[in-house]
């Protein structure tokens, strides 16, 4: 098994459904694979961040210097992650996404792109719309829709100003505990926001939201209420399994695949194109990262996976 680096704690209960799932999933596929009795799990090293932080520390589009701090502080992440030991890394937050190219500059382990493996997931079911529903930073991305339309996906945002509004709100009731009613509120929106014919698929693009589907959290995409959701959370976690060798890609058998199987097109940095980014990112790198360098570091362990 290779060794899983996360990039946590800027929103904590989703760190531990990375870890617990993860887990849970590792010793499954060691117990039926080899029948040993003794299930084992695969080391693992977690970076926890402070979400406060990472959110003060968020820049302006359009002005990549406003950035650097927020980029240095989940770069730096990465890096304590490679010094650990990890064989790969996964950043546990669809937001950071925003930035990927920029964060994981100078790595030299592979970092898995939670939007790629949504927009794989999208491609599996024979989607090939996607309404992105997440933070305010996740439906404002132009970078989280030019990765869709990378896989061949048109990704939107909702164009009203006040369906964004109330999936922001639907986030931080999520964050509080208050799930009644949630998955439904959630099916409203993704309706009145859906631009296209046919039935809404749509992108859950903030590890908070997940939990108003308590019964579906680990499923990489399911249907509710008439509406196909593409869990990002979900999908990122297949993918750094398979990556990491634990466990056979999990289908959903409530949808259909749009075909066979195709390789999947992560995007991850190789050691090789990191080190080239390394040589020319060291001359300016020193300043902000070490900025970055007093990132607090805690390993989470949690037998049961919480809501997020």
């Amino acid at each position: 098994m290779k060794k899983i680096g996360i990039v946590g704690g800027i929103r904590w209960p989703a760190t531990v459904q990375y870890y617990s799932e993860i887990c849970r999933r590792a010793n499954t596929w060691d117990t039926e694979s080899r029948q040993t009795g003794r299930p084992s799990a695969p080391e693992i090293v977690i970076e926890s961040l402070d979400m406060t932080r990472a959110l003060a520390l968020e820049g302006k589009d359009g002005n990549e210097e406003s950035w650097e701090r927020f980029d240095a502080y989940h770069r730096g992440a990465l890096r304590r992650l490679e010094t650990a030991g990890a064989d790969v890394a996964v950043i546990a937050s669809n937001s950071p996404h925003h930035r990927f190219d920029e964060i994981v500059r100078g790595i030299g382990i592979p970092v898995i792109n939670i939007l790629d493996t949504a927009a794989e997931e999208c491609r599996r079911v024979g989607a090939r719309k996607v309404l992105v529903l997440g933070t305010a930073l996740a439906m404002r991305s132009a970078r989280f829709r030019a990765i869709f339309h990378k896989h061949g996906i048109d990704a939107v945002s909702p164009a009203s100003d006040v369906a964004r509004a109330r999936t922001v709100m639907l986030i931080e009731e999520l964050q509080r505990g208050r799930l009644k009613g949630s998955a439904v509120r959630m099916g409203k929106i993704a309706t009145a926001s859906w631009p296209f014919a046919g039935e809404p698929v749509v992108c859950l693009a903030c590890t908070g939201l997940p939990p108003a589907f308590p019964g579906l959290m680990t499923q990489a995409s399911f249907r509710y209420g008439g509406v196909t959701y593409i869990n990002t959370m979900a999908a990122h976690i297949d993918a750094v399994l398979e990556y990491a060798g634990i466990a056979p890609e999990k289908r959903n058998p409530a949808l259909k695949s749009s075909g066979p199987g195709r390789k999947k097109e992560f995007s991850v940095v190789s050691a090789a194109a990191a080190a080239a980014g390394r040589r020319s990112a060291a001359a300016g790198a020193g300043g902000a990262d070490a900025a970055a360098a007093d990132g607090t570091a805690a390993t989470v362990e949690a037998t049961t996976a919480a809501a997020r």
